[in-house]
C-alpha cells in the first residue's frame, strides 16, 4: 500500500511544479517511486507533447491609423492578439509533457511581473515571455541582463521617459526592490543613482525594440550600494545582482511561491543560490521535508487551477469555442496571462478563494467539462469512481465530507467531475 506521506509529496510535486498530471500520470509517476518521480518532473528534456503546437506571428503593428474606421479595426485586432497570445501559453502549460519550464516561466513572469495593459501589443510581450523562457532555469544574472534590455519591461516602467537631465525613477526603484534585493536593502539614494545608470534606453511600443541612445546617457560616475563607476543598464544588473541580499531574496521568494507564504524558508537556502544557477535551487526545494508536511499547503491561482483543469480532461485551450468566453471567465476570477494588476505582480495563495471567484470557477468547469473527455471515471465502475478521481486528478486524498459529496454524485460523471474540479482538495494543494 502507497503510503500516505507518498500521494501528499506527489501530489505537491506534480501541482507546484508542473501544472497537475496527464490522464493516467499521477499513479504512473506513484508507482516509480518518489525520487524517479522527482527527477522526471524537474528534468528539462526535448517535449514531445509542444512539437504540434504552432508559434503564433504576432506582427509589429505600426501606429494606429487616424482613421476612424480603420483605426477600430486596428484596435480589435490588438485586442484580439492579447487574448490570442494568453491563450497561446496555456495551449503549451496544458500540452507540456515536461511542464517544468513553462512552470517556472509562470513563475518569473509573476516576478518580473509586466502587464499588456499598459504594454498594449502582444508583440513586445511575447518576446518578454521567450527571453524568461529562455532562462527560466538558467543562472538568474543572464536573465536579469536580459531583462533590464526588455522592451515590454522598459515601457511598462516608464524607462524610455529616463534620461540623464530628468531621470525617471521607477525602473531602479522596481529592479532593487522588486526584483533583485528586497525591501530595505537599498536607500533613496541608491534609487536615484541607478535611475541614472539605466538612462538612454528608447523602447518601440509596437514591436518591442530597445536602442540606446549614448546622448541621453548619464556618462559621468554614479555611486550605487557602494560602487561608484559609469554604469550601463547591464553593468548596473550585474552589480545588484551580485550582492548576497539578492541570494537571499530569490531564494525567499521561491521558497515563498513553491512551499509556504507563512512559513520562512531554513536560512541555508540562500547558500545553494550563491552561483546565481536557478536549477539547483528548484532542486533543493523540491527535496526539502516540507514537501512532506501537511501544513504546507497552498491554493492555485486561476489560471493554475484552469490549466490543472484542462490537463485532465484533454482540452486544449485554444481550441475550445470561445477564447473570449476563456478570457472573460479568467479575468472575472482576477487572472489572464500577461496581464498582471501591478508591477508587484498577482495576488497569492489564500487571497484567489473568494466567493466571487467560486462563482466564476463553477461556471468555467461547466464549460470545461462540456468539451472534456471524462474516460477515466466513465471507464471504472461506480464504486470505484471517487478514488478514480483522486489518482486522475492527483489529489492525495479526499476529506470525509468531500467524499461524500462524490459519492452522491456517482451516477452522474459529469456532476462528479464539476464537484472535484471545485473541491478543496483540488483548489488547495494540502
Amino acid at each position: 500500500m502507497t503510503a500516505a506521506s507518498d500521494r501528499l509529496e506527489l501530489s505537491r510535486l506534480v501541482h507546484r511544479f508542473g501544472f497537475g498530471p496527464k490522464p493516467g500520470e499521477y499513479l504512473q509517476l506513484l508507482a516509480g517511486g518518489i525520487p524517479q518521480a522527482r527527477a522526471t518532473i524537474l528534468a528539462r528534456r526535448v517535449d514531445p507533447g509542444l512539437r504540434a503546437l504552432a508559434t503564433p506571428h504576432f506582427p509589429n503593428m505600426g501606429q494606429a491609423p487616424s482613421d476612424p474606421t480603420a483605426s477600430s479595426a486596428y484596435w480589435q485586432k490588438v485586442y484580439d492578439q492579447s487574448v490570442s497570445v494568453g491563450m497561446w501559453w496555456m495551449d503549451r502549460m496544458v500540452l507540456a509533457d515536461y511542464p517544468i519550464i513553462e512552470r517556472m516561466t509562470w513563475f518569473w513572469h509573476g516576478h518580473w511581473a509586466t502587464s499588456i495593459s499598459k504594454v498594449s501589443f502582444a508583440l513586445p510581450m511575447k518576446i518578454q515571455n521567450d527571453t524568461l523562457r529562455a532562462h527560466a532555469l538558467g543562472n538568474f544574472a543572464d536573465m536579469s541582463r536580459a531583462m533590464v534590455r526588455d522592451g515590454a519591461l522598459i515601457f511598462w516602467l516608464d524607462g524610455e521617459e529616463n534620461v540623464a537631465w530628468s531621470p525617471n525613477e521607477n525602473l531602479g526603484r522596481e529592479f532593487m526592490e522588486l526584483f533583485t534585493l528586497g525591501v530595505g536593502h537599498y536607500s533613496q539614494v541608491d534609487v536615484h543613482q541607478a535611475a541614472l545608470g539605466f538612462t538612454g534606453y528608447d523602447v518601440d511600443q509596437m514591436s518591442g525594440a530597445v536602442t540606446f541612445d549614448a546622448k541621453n546617457h548619464e556618462n559621468k560616475p554614479v555611486s550605487v550600494l557602494g560602487k561608484r563607476q559609469v554604469f550601463d543598464a547591464e553593468s548596473l544588473s550585474d552589480w545588484i545582482v551580485s550582492r548576497p541580499e539578492n541570494a537571499t531574496f530569490i531564494a525567499e521568494r521561491l521558497w515563498f511561491r513553491f512551499i509556504s507564504s507563512s512559513i520562512e524558508p531554513p536560512a541555508s537556502l540562500a547558500t545553494v543560490f550563491e552561483t546565481r544557477e536557478i536549477s539547483p535551487l528548484i532542486n533543493t526545494i523540491a527535496r526539502d521535508p516540507a514537501m512532506r508536511r501537511p501544513q504546507y499547503s497552498q491554493a492555485k491561482s486561476p489560471v493554475e487551477w484552469f490549466v490543472s483543469a484542462c490537463r485532465a480532461l484533454r482540452v486544449t485551450p485554444s481550441k475550445l469555442p470561445s477564447s473570449g468566453a476563456v478570457c472573460w471567465y479568467l479575468s472575472s476570477m482576477g487572472q489572464f496571462p500577461f496581464n498582471p494588476p501591478s508591477v508587484g505582480g498577482w495576488p497569492y495563495d489564500e487571497a484567489w478563494l473568494t466567493a466571487a471567484a467560486t462563482q466564476y470557477r463553477i461556471g468555467l468547469t461547466y464549460y470545461l467539462v462540456q468539451h472534456g473527455h471524462l474516460e477515466p471515471l466513465t471507464s471504472v465502475p461506480t464504486s470505484q469512481m471517487v478514488q478514480a478521481a483522486a489518482d486522475w486528478l492527483g489529489v492525495a486524498r479526499w476529506s470525509e465530507r468531500t467524499e461524500r459529496a462524490l459519492h452522491q454524485a456517482v451516477s452522474d460523471p459529469a456532476q462528479l467531475v464539476l464537484l472535484a474540479l471545485n473541491a478543496p482538495e483540488y483548489l488547495v494543494n494540502a
